[in-house]
């Protein structure tokens, strides 16, 4: 038996209990994106004509690769939080859900790796 009221227990809380910093994470995740999306795809336009090599020396540029860097994280950490929504409110078994949220953040987590490892390869140079 509790003796809190039901206002005191739902304060704070979010439908899910964490659904105000998700939902603040995914909203500033997002406008961090804007600039990293403009950027991408500006560059990504004027190098679409370039040959490989010269694709490749810019993407070994410290700037061209931090950026790059950055907007990959950025992309797979909204990418996750958005997905975690979506099975949240729609995969309605208990076990379900929790696997499927498991298999999303190992898939998003392998995933970002291996594009951050592409990153870092170009960028050093191997």
């Amino acid at each position: 038996m509790s003796f809190r009221t039901p206002l005191s227990r739902a304060r704070g809380l979010g439908a899910a209990g964490h659904g105000t910093a998700h939902f603040w994470a995914q909203r500033v995740s997002a406008v961090a994106l804007i600039p990293l999306s403009l950027w991408f795809v500006y560059s990504i336009v004027a190098i679409a004509d370039a040959r490989y090599e010269a694709v490749r020396a810019w993407a070994s540029q410290p700037a061209s690769a931090l950026l790059l860097a950055v907007f990959v994280v950025g992309v797979f950490y909204h990418a996750h939080l958005g997905i975690q929504v979506v099975i949240e409110d729609y995969v309605h078994t208990p076990w379900l859900r929790v696997a499927s949220l498991v298999l999303l953040r190992m898939l998003v987590f392998l995933l970002a790796a291996a594009a951050l490892f592409a990153v870092l390869r170009i960028a050093l140079g191997s």
